[in-house]
């Protein structure tokens, strides 16, 4: 119920690498709708109520190292290096730590294109593949989450420190970052998430894949070329994107039930959802414009809606890891205590190797129904001996003599002990994804989408 619809040409191109790259398909799919709104954000809007706000897509893949992050992010590239053209390499930047370094970026950048044929450029890809560095520097900057909150609503950017003024007008900056589990939950802090800072962005917990059989297998050749009929069109001039009618039900159940699961939750959760339904408009305009359509129908509504609803849900698991309390130890019980004993001296332990280590007397540890106590003599004037033993276990008073394993040819013993080789269909589903081309297998949309996480 939680698997996101890999929707369009994107989603097509996404499929078709799966098989091939030891990276989830949920990460490469949100890379790559992170860059295609960087891509398009000078040019295309969507409007909410009569007022147009930008399409920019933030993003942040959560995952422990080595997990595939670095890899879905190379895989996106794959997928868009040539629909995109030279943006990838002229627009991607890292390591801005601050507000002015953000407003200085962009704002280089407007000068150096205000004189080109096409006019002033205000894109940015910003990808921190290392975040917590950052987050861990800019706590030093108060500017830094003002402007970042500026940046994401498209609204005006301001140095005014500077000798010269430095103002960047509707700047399009897309954020995307790779981050662990528990540096998110030390740096992404609910106050700032209260503040509108980081609930702006949409964080993603990558699965695990198995390991390709072979690591030589390259990604195979995607063909871009509807990719690149649709940058094209975004991009030749501006572009407004609405609702479809048909799209119009489902976009008031989406507002509805986001307002309710944000008063459900707790408060440490429910800051980090409050722009679910934005979100979710955004994701749908960007998958609208891969088509070249400038209307959001009900198909692509509801497509980004599952990829919004599973951020959600990993939000509300990440908080839930952050808030809830370690499992403490259970301490072992008298029988526990006993039984290891026994063990540790194979089978039989006389009282004097089991009462100092269990912090009990004999009549306690007699009285357990698990043992068999019995009492040996050692010789005609030794003094006898309390041995405890598992209860049905004979190993006390017999023993069976050991044999010798039969020899094996060396040749059946590499047999036995050769690897075996698994291979990725094994693993992987018939249909790991929902593909929008079959409506017929989605959750229909009039039920409620928030039902699993109330």
């Amino acid at each position: 119920m939680n698997t996101p619809v890999l929707y369009g040409p994107i989603g097509r191109a996404v499929r078709k690498i799966a098989p091939f790259t030891e990276a989830d398909s949920l990460g490469i799919y949100v890379a790559v709708l992170s860059m295609w709104s960087a891509a398009i954000g000078g040019t295309v809007t969507v409007s909410s109520r009569g007022s147009a706000r930008p399409v920019l897509l933030w993003s942040a893949l959560v995952a422990g190292t080595g997990r595939g992050k670095g890899t879905a992010l190379r895989d996106a590239r794959h997928i868009l290096d040539r629909p995109l053209g030279r943006f990838l390499a002229t627009h991607t930047t890292s390591g801005i730590t601050s507000g002015a370094s953000m407003v200085n970026h962009l704002w280089q950048q407007q000068e150096a294109t205000a004189e080109t044929e096409h006019g002033r450029d205000v894109r940015a890809l910003v990808v921190e593949e290392e975040w917590s560095e950052v987050l861990r520097r800019v706590k030093r900057d108060p500017s830094f989450t003002t402007k970042l909150r500026a940046a994401w609503d498209g609204a005006t950017l301001r140095n005014t420190t500077k000798e010269e003024a430095q103002e960047v007008r509707n700047p399009a900056m897309v954020l995307h970052s790779h981050i662990t589990p528990s540096d998110w939950t030390k740096y992404v802090g609910e106050s700032e998430a209260a503040g509108g800072s980081y609930n702006r962005i949409l964080p993603f917990l990558l699965g695990s894949v198995p390991m390709l059989d072979d690591d030589r297998t390259s990604l195979p050749t995607v063909d871009g070329g509807d990719l690149a009929d649709a940058y094209g069109w975004a991009t030749a001039r501006p572009r407004a994107i609405t609702l479809a009618d048909d799209a119009r039900p489902l976009w008031r159940i989406v507002r509805r039930y986001a307002r309710i699961l944000g008063e459900t939750l707790p408060e440490s959760q429910a800051v980090f959802i409050e722009r679910t339904a934005e979100q979710t408009l955004r994701v749908a305009a960007c998958l609208a414009a891969s088509e070249c359509s400038e209307t959001i129908t009900g198909d692509m509504l509801h497509a980004a809606f599952t990829l919004v609803r599973r951020s959600v849900h990993d939000t509300v698991r990440i908080s839930k890891g952050a808030t809830s309390p370690k499992a403490k130890r259970q301490a072992p019980s008298l029988t526990d205590k006993v039984r290891a004993r026994i063990e540790m001296h194979g089978g039989r332990a006389t009282s004097s190797q089991v009462l100092p280590f269990v912090g009990a007397t004999a009549a306690e540890v007699k009285a357990l129904p698990d043992f068999t106590v019995t009492v040996e003599k050692a010789g005609k004037t030794g003094r006898p001996s309390t041995v405890f033993t598992l209860r049905g276990d004979s190993s006390a008073h017999t023993e069976e003599p050991k044999q010798a394993p039969n020899p094996q040819p060396a040749s059946t013993e590499r047999e036995q002990n050769r690897a075996t080789v698994v291979h990725m269909a094994a693993y992987r589903p018939a249909n790991p994804t929902v593909s929008a081309e079959q409506p017929s297998s989605l959750t229909p949309r009039t039920d409620n989408p928030f039902l699993a996480l109330l």
